[in-house]
């Protein structure tokens, strides 16, 4: 009971309101309903302390031709140097702040005691040897100060009754010790004057304090992801900024680490959205539990995160913590009876070292994120200073290719295709070049991956099908063209319209065009789907680079496959490893019983060629049949039985 009543008289004296009817609020609320409450006081502190030292002299003056005209000096150049340090301390005061500390409310109340105490002394010591007209002086002087100091307070209750207890005993006693029964009346006045002030004093703090609480839960709304419940990227910038305030304050360095969910898609198509939101929850909730004391956590869309890393300023203490989020995500994640193996990609910039600013910090962040996804260093990956001047050079290519195809700066070439029975070429193999004005010819891993960051890739990727079916309609009609197919553009509704206009464009068949995709690509449910429905159109489907990605016969059985194209890496050792030719003829064998043809790519040797052949390999290119040629060059080996003697011509 003791302890129960000790903790209500404590929480009274740190401004919960709660006991007079305010809103109960977890701790961070508390603390910004604080800082609302001192701030509104040391708002009004200033002038607060000016009428003390006014009323202290008037005082002085009403009392000077009294015998207590030195003690009057004295309690008032108390009174005086009191209100001066105070005042001065106020003006002084650095910028608000957002929170307040239950023993800063504390002592704001011990505070306004003992400035209650002093005028307590007024009455006590002055009122009854003055005269009647100083009775007067100090009468209204003891209400003016009741009334003015109740309201300077009137945000904290516990400091408004703290600074008027003292005050009104002491004038009740000092009005007791006279004997005049006309200050009765004064008595009650001042009774139901404090009454009212302090009724008034409770009521403006509740109300001040519902409002605050109110706007602060919309403003947490408003800064709280809806979903994982983490602060979101207003949140975020805030926090950010707030930071870099720090920095500069206290040089406390810190660490801000990007973070991508890698292959997230994958979970919404093949799971459905409600699963991947799902997953993004247990991701937070896994993030929560690795953060530390000070750390912000937020999801800044989609399934990117960021971490603002306090006090870290050393590379390695980034990386500590950069190894303790990731090992978070080794045990999978367990979504509607699936578990999910998931990693994450995660890039670090340290401030001040790598951004001394908001912009530059976060571009570093996201510059050390994009090598992290693209396995340099691996999933983690600290800033580098040469990482800008990588960035600056993929900016620049990102920003000619995006004229680049109204330039006319794209061109394909045709690499020929080999049927091994007959020795004619049977198909070919469109391939893009860029013929930068400045960087010479870039071949596709130079630029593909950032046309297809950028989304580039459906409108470069279009303009290769109509451009390669064109060409193609020059052709013999037993001749094929193949187009590879970027696995963004599976993911478009588009690219089967566009296939659509490509043929009929060109007039010609649709068994006559082969779309290339890899491995890679029939990740996804709906990347199988469309796959099927581009066969659906009449065209062929290769599978190609087939045994480099993560092949998985299983998979292979269910696609809506025609054709399967054997690696290089394979064919180079042919010739030379018994363990890559097992390996090619069982991948040829396998084809056959499924249904569908062969091709092998990167053949350069005659013996690699021969192997082939005895294996029952339906067709070959590489060097060694020929180069890539313009579309000019390539049309004069059809018809023509090929021979090796002029494989280079």
């Amino acid at each position: 009971m003791l302890h129960s009543a000790a903790a209500t008289f404590r929480g009274i004296l740190s401004g919960d309101l709660s006991y007079f009817g305010g809103p109960v609020t977890s701790p961070a609320v508390a603390a910004r309903l604080r800082a609302a409450q001192i701030g509104a006081i040391l708002h009004y502190l200033p002038w607060m302390m000016l009428a003390n030292a006014s009323n202290a002299l008037v005082l002085v003056a009403a009392l000077w031709s009294s015998p207590d005209r030195l003690s009057a000096i004295g309690w008032a150049s108390v009174v005086i140097a009191y209100s001066g340090v105070y005042g001065i301390r106020s003006l002084r005061r650095r910028p608000e702040v957002e929170t307040v500390s239950e023993r800063t409310m504390r002592r704001a109340v011990r505070n306004a005691f003992m400035l209650g105490c002093m005028w307590a002394m007024l009455p006590l010591l002055f009122f009854q040897n003055a005269s009647s007209g100083g009775q007067l002086i100090i009468t209204c002087l003891s209400a003016g100060m009741l009334g003015g100091g109740s309201f300077a307070f009137a945000t904290l209750p516990a400091a408004a009754l703290a600074f008027a207890t003292p005050l009104f005993a002491a004038s009740a006693i000092a009005i007791a010790r006279s004997g005049d029964q006309t200050y009765l009346l004064v008595a009650i006045m001042m009774i139901v004057y404090a009454v009212i002030i302090l009724r008034g004093v409770v009521t403006y703090a509740l109300q001040m304090t519902k409002h605050l609480a109110r706007q602060i839960k919309v403003e947490e709304e408003a800064r709280r992801d809806p979903l994982t419940s983490l602060a979101n990227r207003i949140a975020f910038q805030e926090n950010l900024s707030a930071a870099f305030a720090r920095l500069e304050r206290r040089r406390e360095p810190f660490a801000l680490l990007y973070l991508d969910l890698n292959d997230f898609k994958s979970v919404n198509d093949n799971l459905g959205h409600a699963a991947g939101d799902a997953l993004l929850m247990q991701v937070a909730d896994r993030l929560r539990a690795a953060q530390r004391e000070g750390d912000i956590v937020a999801r800044l869309g989609g399934d990117e995160f960021a971490v603002i890393a306090a006090n870290v300023g050393l590379p390695e203490h980034a990386l500590m913590l950069a190894e303790r989020i990731v090992q978070t995500f080794d045990a999978p994640f367990k979504i509607d009876g699936h578990e999910i193996s998931r990693a994450v990609s995660l890039g670090i910039a340290l401030a001040p070292a790598n951004g001394a600013d908001v912009t530059s910090l976060q571009k570093n962040a996201d510059i050390a994120l994009y090598h992290a996804k693209r396995g340099a260093g691996g999933s983690v990956q600290l800033f580098e200073p040469g990482h800008d001047a990588l960035a600056r050079e993929r900016r620049a290519i990102e920003h000619d290719l995006r004229t680049a195809q109204a330039r006319g700066e794209l061109q394909l070439v045709f690499q020929p295709i080999l049927n091994l029975a007959s020795e004619q070429v049977v198909a070919c193999e469109a391939l893009l070049r860029w013929h930068h004005p400045t960087r010479d010819v870039l071949l596709p891993g130079q630029f593909i991956p950032i046309a297809e960051e950028t989304g580039l890739i459906h409108s470069i990727g279009e303009w290769v099908i109509s451009e390669a079916c064109r060409v193609a309609a020059g052709w013999p009609k037993d001749v094929r063209i193949a187009v590879n197919l970027s696995p963004v553009q599976l993911q478009r509704a588009s690219i089967l319209p566009a296939i659509v206009n490509a043929l009929a464009g060109a007039g010609i068949a649709p068994s006559r065009l082969e779309i290339e995709i890899t491995e890679s690509s029939l990740v996804a449910k709906n990347d199988v789907a469309m796959v099927a429905a581009i066969r659906e159109l009449g065209v062929t489907v290769a599978l190609d680079d087939f045994g480099v990605g993560h092949s998985s016969l299983t998979q292979l059985r269910k696609l809506p496959l025609d054709r399967l194209k054997i690696d290089q890496s394979f064919v180079a050792d042919l010739s030379t490893d018994p363990d890559c030719a097992a390996i090619v003829r069982c991948l040829i064998g396998l084809a056959s019983d499924l249904g569908m043809s062969v091709t092998a790519e990167g053949v350069e040797t005659l013996e690699q060629l021969s192997c082939l052949r005895s294996f029952g390999c339906v067709a070959a290119q590489g060097h060694l049949i020929s180069v890539p040629r313009p579309a000019e060059d390539v049309a004069k080996l059809f018809g023509k039985a090929w021979k090796s003697s002029t494989h280079a011509a």
